[in-house]
């Protein structure tokens, strides 16, 4: 029995290391194909795109994922890819937006509906929670080895045409207008600044607490979308407080 229990453990370790990797693949994949659909798709012309591969690598991606995210920006491969978002409320009134890249768009919305179904959430109807994001640009820099005060960075990013910049233990995020993402990411780059994120995104006006009893919906919700293949990105305005679940 302690040799099953044994393989029990180091099986369900693998099974979330498999997950987490998952995810981060995940975004990454989103990354890449954005770099190459508002960009050259030739990384050798696109220093976001090499920025995106350059972490890809790092994370392991495999080649074939790497090339499959680029091909769906640039239609090679016969497939053709359809941006579609989609917006509801997710388990105590929490406000979600699901980012979605499909070649299927009557599949993507039946597993969306269905996930927040599952959870004890409802889908609504474009633009029920929108108005409650922000559409902006995000840089992050990573503290780590990075001598820098958070005034000094301050200055820089707001020298580099940012509009705000927030710090935290481990990472400064500086938040930029979407049309000024690329001119402030290459700005703070030319000043030697090595960045982990550079992206348009949407940032919530306001967080709402996620209540105790539904916590384990909204993670169940979140889980759900983010294993659609489907699902490029998830946008919340949910926060856990005191989350100590260690599933």
């Amino acid at each position: 029995m302690s040799g099953h229990s044994k393989w029990h453990n180091i099986q369900g370790r693998k099974n979330a290391q498999d997950a987490k990797r998952g995810k981060i693949f995940q975004k990454i994949s989103r990354d890449l194909y954005q770099a190459a659909k508002t960009g050259d798709p030739d990384p050798a012309n696109n220093p976001q795109l090499r920025l995106v591969i350059d972490k890809a690598h790092a994370a392991n991606m495999p080649k074939k994922n790497i090339q499959r995210a680029i091909e769906k920006a640039t239609g090679a491969g016969g497939a053709k890819f359809e941006e579609v978002t989609y917006e509801g409320y997710g388990p105590g009134g929490v406000a979600v937006m699901v980012f979605a890249l499909t070649d299927n768009k009557n599949r993507a919305a039946a597993a969306v509906r269905s996930a927040f179904t599952h959870s004890g959430g409802s889908l609504g109807a474009s633009g029920s929670v929108s108005y409650m994001f922000d559409r902006k640009g995000l840089i992050e820099i990573l503290r780590d080895g990075l001598d820098k005060s958070e005034d000094d960075m301050l200055m820089d990013a707001l020298d580099a045409g940012a509009e705000d910049m927030k710090a935290t233990d481990d990472k400064f995020q500086i938040f930029t207008a979407p049309s000024d993402m690329t001119s402030v990411r290459d700005a703070l780059q030319e000043q030697g600044y090595e960045l982990d994120t550079a992206e348009v995104t949407m940032i919530p006006q306001n967080t709402t607490v996620v209540p105790s009893d539904k916590v384990s919906q909204y993670k169940h919700l979140i889980d759900e979308l983010t294993d659609n293949d489907d699902v490029a990105d998830i946008y919340e305005a949910g926060v856990i407080e005191d989350d100590d679940d260690a599933e």
